[in-house]
């Protein structure tokens, strides 16, 4: 049976860690961009090894890197370059999405799979790496339904649900193999198993950020008066939250989340826990700040705090607006359920 591509293509930013002193500079970034997008392959591989040899933990060479070297249909050298960066750099999803990028056309998607719930894990509000599991389990139901075809070709269900998958991705696309990392066009290679173009995050040129404050407290700016009787308490709470994580107490961090937290992609607390844990104590220094504080009752001791959140630490600058849920406990409140908007 002929398998056609699920998936359209996007471009997108790699939001990469603030570049340390010798790390390869915004003009280093664009003129390395630039020579990708001239076909200029081998170029633009020597400079970013040349930027690689003199900071080896620079993961915005490192990422162009693995770029390249998809370009060039060098997957196997290419997945060990975002390999490595997901092993350096656990906190950043853009090299697992662009791994399971690689599995998928490959066929091997149980390791894109992986490749994208860890992205997910990562970043839970990484609407790419959403939409890009859900294409690569429709792929696998589509393979499953086609192999229960072949073992039974009387089987209506499998070949209507076979024919739903097919349709729901086909529209008046032609089928192609081909995923954009540059602003020109490279084929993925192609295995033995149907091959599938997923979204491959591309390299975005980044300003150094600036050196962390000497003193890593956060800050809240401009908080805007509460809705409720408990709203001093809840801010109070919240604060408090972003004070432990800026100094990288763990354990105070996590003492601020309910045992009733929803964690993300329902995975087990102490799978979270560790995963928080390691994420928190890895960098050196973290600076965390919140601004335009809200909050906004729900009923039943539950209230809900949304705010901007600005991040920064040794190995990553993010800034993004946060809703934390939480639940009355004791005297005090703790988070249930949060999520990036």
């Amino acid at each position: 049976m002929k398998h056609t591509p699920l998936f359209m293509l996007l471009f997108a930013l790699f939001a990469a860690p603030p570049l340390p002193a010798m790390a390869a500079s915004a003009s280093e970034v664009q003129e390395i961009n630039g020579l990708i997008k001239q076909g200029q392959l081998p170029s633009a591989l020597d400079r970013a090894n040349a930027a690689i040899a003199q900071n080896p933990q620079d993961a915005q060479a490192r990422f162009l890197k693995g770029l390249i070297l998809t370009e060039q249909n060098k997957s196997a050298e290419a997945i060990k370059v975002f390999t490595a960066l997901t092993d350096d750099f656990p906190e950043l999803p853009e090299p697992y999405n662009n791994l399971a990028v690689l599995y998928a056309a490959q066929g091997q998607y149980d390791k894109a799979r992986s490749a994208l719930e860890m992205a997910i894990r990562t970043h839970p509000s990484y609407a790419t790496a959403h939409e890009n599991l859900g294409d690569i389990y429709a792929k696998m139901a589509s393979v499953a339904y086609d192999k229960a075809l072949q073992l039974d070709t009387r089987n209506t269900s499998a070949q209507t649900k076979l024919s739903m998958i097919r349709e729901l991705f086909s529209g008046n696309r032609k089928p192609s193999l081909l995923a954009k990392t540059s602003n020109n066009q490279t084929k993925l290679p192609v295995g033995s198993k149907p091959a599938v173009a997923l979204k491959p995050m591309v390299a975005a040129v980044v300003t150094p950020a600036a050196k962390p404050e000497p003193t890593p407290k956060p800050v809240k700016e401009a908080s805007k008066p509460v809705e409720n009787p408990d709203g001093a308490a809840v801010t109070a709470a919240v604060e408090s939250w972003a004070a432990a994580w800026s100094r990288r107490d763990a354990d105070a961090y996590l003492a601020a989340y309910s045992a009733k937290f929803k964690t993300p992609g329902g995975e087990s607390r102490t799978s979270w826990e560790s995963s928080r844990r390691e994420r928190i104590t890895a960098p050196k220094k973290i600076v965390v700040k919140l601004s335009d504080i809200r909050i906004k009752e729900l009923g039943n001791n539950r209230v809900q705090a949304s705010f901007h959140q600005s991040y920064r630490s040794d190995k990553l600058t993010s800034s993004t607006h946060k809703v934390l849920e939480l639940v009355k406990s004791g005297s005090g409140w703790q988070i249930v359920e949060e999520r990036n908007r």
